[in-house]
């Protein structure tokens, strides 16, 4: 081979190994920041743009109607017994510490799933995660609305809404 290819052969495959320590590291971001970060930095408004507001959250109705759930209680995994009570803000999932109910199950992504308030019902919304969201025995692939009783699985953590 005449030393133009193998040089050629080289810087390819030097382009190839940045290429995947670039998606190494985005990935290793994604984790430690939440998919929001990364999506923030890709998505950043353009100085003839201008950025676009935050949509304000509906206020929910009140518990008492419909016998709406009430708490939310974590039934399986090292937080069992936990109970949250439902007052319309929304409930993140995580092993991130500022997350609402911090998880520390290897199967939970940093910003895993978030459960809200919405027309008069719970929905839940996976956010972006590794492992996935299930609904009773459904992976949630976009934001569902959970009925109480029904369990939410998130690794080996298993949460209700009860009333």
């Amino acid at each position: 081979m005449s030393p133009f290819t193998l040089t050629l052969i080289k810087l390819a495959f030097l382009a190839v190994l940045w290429l995947f320590v670039i998606a190494a590291v985005g990935v290793i971001r994604a984790d430690l920041f939440g998919s929001k970060a990364a999506a923030k930095s890709a998505t950043r408004p353009s100085p003839s743009r201008p950025p676009r507001q935050p949509k304000p959250q509906r206020q929910p109705r009140s518990s008492a109607q419909h016998g709406a759930p009430t708490k939310l209680v974590v039934v399986q995994g090292e937080r069992a017994g936990t109970v949250i009570d439902l007052t319309g803000v929304p409930i993140t999932i995580g092993r991130a510490n500022d997350a609402t109910l911090v998880v520390t199950d290897d199967y939970a992504s940093s910003r895993h799933a978030r459960i809200f308030a919405q027309d008069g019902q719970w929905i839940v919304e996976d956010l972006g995660s590794t492992n996935g969201t299930y609904l009773g025995r459904t992976k949630v692939s976009r934001p569902m609305p959970v009925p109480p009783g029904v369990p939410v699985r998130i690794g080996k953590t298993v949460i209700e809404l009860r009333k």
